[in-house]
């Protein structure tokens, strides 16, 4: 089941939190166990699991980064285990940021680690607004016009995905200090 299907909006990367919500909540008191407890033992596990589907589907719509991949595998973008290859120069980019945080872990610095920090952060942002000009009007787009969308998305997710292990790395080294 889809769950932009289950809760009838369209496959957007900015669904109104405010719709999200309201099927929630009229697909919880619809589904609600409670209310189907003199029923069969069959529709009651029919309605458990439909309960525990909108709980499933809340989840996910509701959180950016797991919507975010998601759809990218709705769409048929992601595939298990998948070796995607960042552009080179992003990963020198993330190569240098990635030696420097070794050198910290040897000879604490806290102002290179403040400003590897304001680094990283910098270009979380960039990509940050860079999806958000990409996902704003997805739902309005052509297939065609969906689908370059949908592999420059993808592109940001695996860098993003990359970002956030250096930035594991960076909370480790703070801890220590």
């Amino acid at each position: 089941m889809d769950y932009f299907s289950f809760y009838d909006l369209p496959v957007s990367f900015h669904p109104d939190p405010a719709k999200v919500k309201q099927q929630f909540y009229a697909l919880s008191k619809k589904y609600h166990p409670d209310f189907y407890i003199n029923e069969s033992e069959e529709k009651q596990a029919e309605v458990l699991e439909l309960s525990t589907l909108n709980n499933k589907a809340y989840q996910l719509l509701s959180d950016p980064q797991k919507r975010l991949h998601y759809i990218l595998e709705l769409k048929g973008m992601l595939t298990e285990g998948e070796q995607y290859n960042l552009p080179q120069e992003f990963l020198m980019k993330m190569m240098e940021v990635n030696e420097e945080l070794m050198d910290l872990q040897f000879d604490p610095d806290a102002a290179k680690l403040a400003a590897i920090k304001a680094q990283v952060a910098e270009i979380s942002s960039t990509m940050d607004t860079m999806l958000d000009r990409l996902t704003d009007g997805f739902e309005g787009q052509y297939s065609a016009a969906q689908e370059e969308t949908l592999k420059e998305v993808k592109d940001l997710y695996f860098r993003k995905k990359y970002l956030a292990r250096i930035n594991d790395s960076i909370v480790k080294l703070d801890a220590v200090r």
